[in-house]
């Protein structure tokens, strides 16, 4: 009998909601008739002592989920009161006021020109990886082909961490079980992350910020974005690398570019290059910019070591590929004529608005 009564009143109040003229006055009304301390629900929670256990749950229950059910559907209708409310006073526009002039931001050239390398890779179907910025030894020298003694790591003045994590396996510090943390000083950090968590074919980029302890001059800084581009694969060679490189210079900097190879050694490589492009002021006839050589240094590249296939976990000699990496202040200071790198990171607007 409770049952129905709850069912009924639900019914009633569903029927006068609909009739009446939505107001917070009347949904105030409807709200203290049918929740309200004398209303019929408060009466039959009152009620439910009088019933048995069984009985009192399903009641209590029942009523509890109408009841709900009903301010529910109240809150919903005030809700649509005031959307829909109109403050003539809250809403008038005095067009005599002058406008208020919006101040636009401005991207760093370090992020204008990231953001055209990334379009310009993804359209050749690459993908773009990322890592931390702080890294493990392993990631950023052992798993490069760079051990602990390895003179290669005098190449790189590095921001240890006084704080250390525990290793695993093969990663241990054999001394004291634990791994010292720095600060990445090469993008190359990603290349053994990535490829520890997928097979080739694979094709990445990996743009980012890296650190390192050097003296600051027009040309150096401590705090640099470097840009890093792999390819693995079974039938990889030198002629891929150069193919692509060519390009990617060629749509970067909107002009026909040539891209020339220079024997050199980096320990993650085999073989090596320094990599110049063609003169993008004078096409490589000579001029200033390029000191009449017709040719500006970009960075470096090479085929990946197999060393650093075993480390990520391929079979050696199964995969090739191909790696490089340059700074893409190298890149902003040649697009946008900047003579100085630490204005990157100046914090000067006065540069900054310029782009």
């Amino acid at each position: 009998m409770l049952k129905e009564k709850i069912e009924n009143l639900k019914k009633q109040f569903l029927a006068e909601i609909e009739r009446v003229k939505p107001s917070d006055e009347a949904l105030f009304e409807l709200e203290k008739k049918y929740t309200g301390r004398k209303s019929e629900f408060i009466a039959i929670l009152k009620s439910l002592k009088d019933l048995s256990s069984e009985e009192k749950k399903q009641i209590g229950e029942l009523a509890n989920n109408t009841k709900n059910q009903i301010w529910e559907i109240i809150k919903n209708k005030r809700q649509e009161i005031s959307e829909n409310s109109f403050d003539a006073e809250k809403e008038k526009i005095d067009v005599t006021i002058p406008g208020k002039k919006k101040n636009a931001g401005h991207f760093n050239p370090i992020s204008l020109v990231r953001r055209d390398i990334e379009d310009i890779f993804v359209s050749m179907g690459y993908e773009i990886a990322d890592g931390p910025e702080v890294e493990t030894g392993w990631y950023n020298f052992d798993a490069l082909n760079i051990p602990k003694d390895h003179p290669a790591r005098d190449m790189q003045d590095t921001f240890w961490l006084r704080q250390k994590v525990k290793s695993q396996k093969s990663k241990v510090n054999k001394e004291n079980n634990e791994e010292s943390l720095s600060m990445r000083s090469q993008t190359s950090a990603v290349q053994a992350r990535y490829m520890e968590k997928n097979k080739p074919p694979l094709r990445i980029i990996v743009p980012g910020k890296c650190y390192r302890r050097e003296a600051t001059d027009t040309t150096h800084d401590h705090t640099f974005y470097q840009f890093e581009a792999l390819i693995v694969g079974e039938n990889v060679n030198v002629g891929n690398l150069k193919f692509t490189a060519q390009e990617f210079f060629s749509a970067f900097f909107k002009q026909n570019v040539t891209v020339r190879l220079r024997p050199s050694y980096f320990p993650f490589v085999e073989p090596g290059f320094e990599f110049d492009i063609s003169c993008t002021v004078c096409g490589g006839k000579g001029c200033r910019a390029c000191k009449g050589g017709g040719w500006l240094e970009i960075g470096g590249a090479g085929m990946v070591n197999q060393n650093v296939f075993v480390s990520a976990g391929y079979l050696r000699n199964k995969y090739q590929g191909f790696a490089w990496g340059f700074g893409l202040e190298r890149l902003a200071m040649m697009k946008y004529k900047i003579d100085d790198v630490r204005l990157f990171h100046s914090g000067d607007l006065r540069f900054v608005k310029q782009f």
